[in-house]
Parts: structure tokens; sequence; C-alpha cells
């Protein structure tokens, strides 16, 4: 069911969501959370259908929130809120809110917002697109337990990951760091089945994919190792290689769906890693409303480096030098997780070379 409410406020809007679920029989507010999506006209048919597949697992309120660009001074001096409410078989299994804010109303959408919110129910805004460099100060980012941005989305995905450890305010995550959960999966359980020491990671991947930066910050700071980032085709992540005292361990996808996992005494094994879509990654991101620790840590691990050393990863597969020799064949160029990692822990590697897995 669909209502269309043209320059209305957020008390006619609620009053219409009530008038909408007593129409389909369902008067009871079954759910556990408030979604708030800021985003664009663009982007917002995508980020409503990834919420809505999300909303079978978690069924929340949606309320998307666009900010339309006013083309005329005289627009711009006068404010007015368009508001689409679905509720039932159109809004998934919760209800959804699209408002369009014109004029100075742009500026104020948290006054908008806030009497539509759950009472005593959690809140999460969603950047799709655009995030601000600090989501905790931001009027909407205030109202919300958890603020989930996406580094992939922006032009300069290596800088904003800077960026986003200067600001980083517990409740912040990025969908960047959802997408590697079944690679940081699969490599902790590898090593849980091996006593061995692992002496030196690399983690190949696309040049300008965030994921790929955060897996080896992530590596670099659980293991106290050198980590080295290496550049490939694609898709996204393609390999991580860890050397240990017993072999190496290799976890290998090429194709973005199937991974072979090959430890040094076993045999290869086939592991479905594929590339997940944006619904998944909200799902995963709504299941927990806690700080992700974890994700600071690797975030703040080396990001001055990142900074310093932007766009100084190892050169890609199949590239020659001015030499004409292949990559391959001449030294690794050190990456910037690599610099990094030659910092304090480095030079305790000097003196103790090999650390075990498990040392953190």
């Amino acid at each position: 069911m669909k209502t269309d409410l043209t320059d209305t406020t957020a008390s006619k809007i609620n009053k219409a969501l009530v008038k909408a679920r007593r129409a389909i029989g369902t008067p009871a507010v079954g759910m556990v959370l408030t979604l708030v999506i800021v985003t664009d006209e663009e982007n917002a048919y995508d980020a409503l259908k990834a919420a809505g597949d999300a909303s079978r697992e978690h069924p929340s309120r949606t309320l998307v929130v666009i900010k339309r660009v006013s083309r005329s001074p005289r627009d711009r001096t006068q404010s007015r809120l368009d508001a689409e409410v679905r509720v039932g078989a159109d809004a998934g299994t919760g209800e959804t809110v699209v408002l369009r804010l014109h004029g100075e109303v742009v500026d104020h959408a948290q006054s908008v917002v806030l009497p539509l919110l759950l009472p005593d129910a959690p809140v999460v805004v969603w950047w799709p697109v655009n995030a601000p460099l600090d989501p905790a100060n931001d009027p909407l980012g205030a109202l919300a337990q958890r603020r989930v941005t996406d580094t992939y989305a922006c032009e300069q995905p290596v800088k904003e990951l800077a960026a986003r450890a200067d600001a980083y305010t517990p409740g912040d995550t990025d969908l960047s760091w959802t997408r590697i959960t079944p690679w940081r999966s699969m490599l902790a359980a590898a090593l849980d089945q091996v006593a061995c020491q692992v002496q030196a990671v690399e983690v190949e991947g696309e040049e300008f994919n965030p994921s790929c930066e955060l897996l080896a910050m992530w590596l670099a700071d659980r293991l106290d190792v050198p980590v080295r980032r290496t550049r490939s085709a694609g898709p996204g992540l393609t390999a991580v290689r860890m050397d240990t005292d017993c072999g190496p361990i290799v976890l290998d996808r090429a194709d973005g769906s199937l991974a072979t996992l090959a430890v040094q005494g076993q045999p290869k094994r086939a592991v479905a890693l594929k590339r997940r879509d944006t619904a998944e990654l909200i799902a995963e991101e709504l299941r927990r409303l806690d700080p992700d620790d974890t994700y600071a840590s690797a975030l703040r691990y080396g990001v001055e480096r990142l900074k310093q050393e932007n766009g100084g990863d190892a050169p890609a597969k199949g590239e020659r030098d001015a030499g004409g020799r292949n990559a391959g064949e001449r030294k690794a160029v050190p990456a910037p997780v690599e610099s990094v990692a030659k910092g304090p822990a480095a030079e305790a590697t000097a003196e103790a070379p090999v650390k075990r897995a498990a040392a953190k």
C-alpha cells in the first residue's frame, strides 16, 4: 500500500503510517529498529531495494532522506517536504517512508527524521554515497547508535580510509570492512588448523579497493608481521599468501566466487567465497549494534602511512617495467601497509623474526 503526501509534515506522515497499518490489518508495530538512508535521487532505488531485502531478516522502519537540489534562488528559500509512505508488500516486512526535502529544510533533515523514529528502538544511519567526513558529528549521524558508510563508493577510497580513522567514533563502520568478513573467517580458520608461525603476508587485489587495504591492515595488526600489498586485475580481493615455518598458506580467489585454500601438507580445498551484494552486507551490519573494536584497531593501523605513500603498491601481474622485464621478475615495491609494518612491530621482528599467529 502506497500513500503520496505533498507539502506535508512529520505529524501527517505519522498519521498516514497508522492509517495504512490499520488498512492492511496490522495495527501493531513489530519492527526492531529504524534504518535511516541518506542518499540522492540517483542512488535511492538501489539503496531502497537493498534495505527491503535486508528487512526480511531485520524488520525495520526505513526512512529514506533525499535532499533535492533547488535550481533557482527563489526555490532555495521555499521549504517543502514531500513523502511517500509504503506499508505491506510494498515495504518488505517493515515500513518505508521516502522523504524528499526541498529548499531550506534540506539543512535541517534531522528535524524531519526525529519525530518519525520508532520509540525505544535502535537507530542506524547508512550513507550509500557522499558520506560526511565525520559521521558521528553529522546532525543525522548524531541520532544513531550505528553509522554505516561505504568508502568503495568514494573517488579516492584510500584517502577516505585515512579520514575515517581520524574521525572514528565508536559505532562507526564501513561496508568495505563488511565485505572482508568471509576472508577474515577463512584465514583465521586456516591458522587454527596448523601449529605454525607466520613470518610474512601478501595481500593481492584491485588497486583502489579499500577492502584490500583493510584486510592488509587487519593482518598486520593482528599478526604483527610485515604485510605486502600487491595489485591484480581483480575482481576485488584475489589472494592472500601467508609464509609460515611450515610452508605457505594460500587463499586464492581468481574469479570472484570460488576460492582455493592451500595449506602445506594438506590437499587443496575449494571454498565458496563469492562477492556479496549490498543487501547481504547491510543485513550483516544490522546484526550487531555495539561498537566494532576490531574494525577500529585495523582502521587505525598505519593510516598515517597510507596518507604519505598513497599509490605505492607493487605492480600488477603481467605489467612490465621500463627495462621490459616482467613485473614478477623484479623486486617487489614496498606497499603502504608493508611500510607501516616496518615501524615498531618490524623492529621487534628484526630481533625475533618469527611471530606466532595467535600472538594477539
